[in-house]
């Protein structure tokens, strides 16, 4: 009898046991299905996120096209067109644009600028910087011009008028900025460098609203 009531005890630890080694491989069953479903939920968002940040990129592309076709005989003639880091960045020399030392946009530029516009006011969607950038020799005040920066100013405020006068292009999409001299193209100080470095910069970026809605998502 006491053999016999030691193995029921010995049966009731071991069924006691098993019961414990059941409730936790359940648990842990519950945890990993969990986790799957976690890890498929993350996997969906970032194929979405990839999707996303493809159609920008293909977006960004067509207009650079876009851009290219409406300028066709400026580029390279003063006139650069280039796609990076999911921009398009029109860059302007000063010669296509202004005489030296002024903010007044001559003939020629008036043309690009207004067929810049045409495909600005076909891409609602895409958001414009005009950047003004100048060489570092110091200018001399001159009226309403007091110095090298104040000069990038102006001469960004007058492309983003020209383009706004001369469309219908929203002026909530553009923003007009003076870089000065202190972005430059070209480091080395020479007659060619400061010639590349006094410049327009148009840089277009597509709206990202739906991409960072999903990011805060």
């Amino acid at each position: 009898m006491e053999q016999l009531q030691k193995n029921q005890e010995e049966l009731q630890a071991q069924e006691d046991a098993l019961r414990a080694l059941e409730t936790s491989l359940q648990k842990k069953e519950k945890d990993l299905n969990a986790l799957n479903t976690a890890l498929a939920e993350r996997e969906k968002r970032v194929n979405e996120l990839e999707a996303m940040i493809a159609k920008k990129d293909a977006a960004v592309a067509a207009l650079k096209d876009k851009v290219k076709a409406a300028l066709l005989g400026f580029e390279n003639n003063g006139l650069t067109i280039e796609q990076k880091n999911g921009k398009v960045y029109v860059s302007l020399d000063e010669s296509l644009l202004f005489s030296s030392g002024s903010y007044n946009v001559g003939s020629k530029g008036i043309t690009v600028l207004k067929k810049l516009a045409v495909v600005l006011e076909q891409s609602p969607d895409i958001n414009v910087l005009v950047e003004g950038h100048t060489d570092n020799v110091p200018m001399k005040s001159q009226g309403a011009i007091a110095d090298n920066w104040d000069l990038s100013v102006k001469r960004a405020t007058s492309v983003v008028k020209i383009m706004t006068s001369n469309s219908k292009v929203n002026p909530k999409r553009l923003t007009a900025a003076g870089r000065g001299e202190y972005l430059p193209l070209d480091l080395s100080n020479t007659a060619e460098g400061r010639k590349k470095n006094r410049r327009i910069e148009v840089i277009l970026t597509p709206k990202l609203d739906e991409l960072f809605e999903l990011l805060g998502e």
